[in-house]
């Protein structure tokens, strides 16, 4: 994946670890806030992770204080309409294509993670918290409901739990965003790297074409009846049974010894 590794990005930075890829919001002074480029960036990164067969799972984590604080408010003052559609048509973009790359993405989150910023969490496939991070979507204070933010959290928490962030604006404890199903899990902030990465390496020893299509199988059928969900879900597994990666895991497992991936 040489375009990425090899752009020089201005609000974020790129890393390779064997088969994990470090996606690091990098505007400390900002808490990582959503600038229009910084946005674009991220597509543009994401995108051309979602080429590299090399490249099993994401983290995306923040530099400084926080995770992200959501949109850039600076950029948003007194502007024209259109300003505003392709803002949020760009950010729209971002967690459409978080969600659509084969690798699943994980959210390594410290501080906080507020409005757009926790849109973000609500979106990658997985997220792992410190104890003491927190979670909000405070737009009603500033006179912006968090309309967008609205769509990634009321689809991974209860309606209720949703309800009361976007109304109130009051932020979630850890432990609560856990319980809400917002994140997977809290750890203690001093292993909060360890943890995420442990959790990828999991991921990773599975074979990433299968994972590919797990993911998009997951996304596409969330918004179907059962039927449909069922049908749909066992045209996915019959054609994923055809490939070589299955043959292998069903074989290794039953030879008992560790498979290797074809990647197809």
């Amino acid at each position: 994946m040489a375009d990425t590794q090899t752009v020089a990005y201005n609000n974020i930075l790129f890393e390779l670890d064997s088969a994990i890829a470090y996606v690091t919001m990098n505007r400390p002074n900002k808490r990582n806030a959503l600038s229009l480029e910084h946005m674009q960036e991220l597509i543009h990164c994401f995108e051309n992770i979602s080429k590299d067969k090399n490249i099993s799972v994401v983290i995306l984590k923040g530099n400084g204080p926080a995770f992200c604080a959501g949109h850039d408010l600076s950029e948003m003052v007194d502007q024209e309409p259109s300003f505003y559609r392709n803002l949020f048509d760009v950010c729209t973009k971002l967690m459409e294509t978080i969600q659509s790359i084969p690798q699943p993405v994980i959210a390594q989150v410290h501080g906080i993670a507020t409005a757009a910023g926790c849109q973000l969490v609500a979106t990658c496939d997985l997220a792992v918290a410190t104890e003491d991070a927190r979670f909000a979507t405070p737009g009603v204070k500033i006179g912006l409901f968090c309309s967008t933010p609205m769509v990634a959290i009321s689809r991974a928490v209860g309606r209720k739990k949703a309800m009361e962030m976007l109304l109130t604006g009051e932020a979630l404890s850890a432990e609560e965003a856990a319980l809400a199903g917002l994140i997977n899990k809290t750890v203690p902030a001093n292993k909060l790297e360890e943890e995420t990465k442990a959790f990828a390496l999991k991921i990773a020893q599975a074979s990433p074409f299968t994972v590919g299509i797990g993911k998009q199988a997951f996304y596409k059928q969330l918004d179907m009846s059962q039927g449909l969900a069922y049908s749909y879900a066992k045209e996915v597994m019959s054609l994923n049974a055809t490939a070589a990666d299955a043959t292998e895991g069903i074989c290794a497992f039953l030879e008992k010894r560790q498979p290797i991936w074809k990647g197809c």
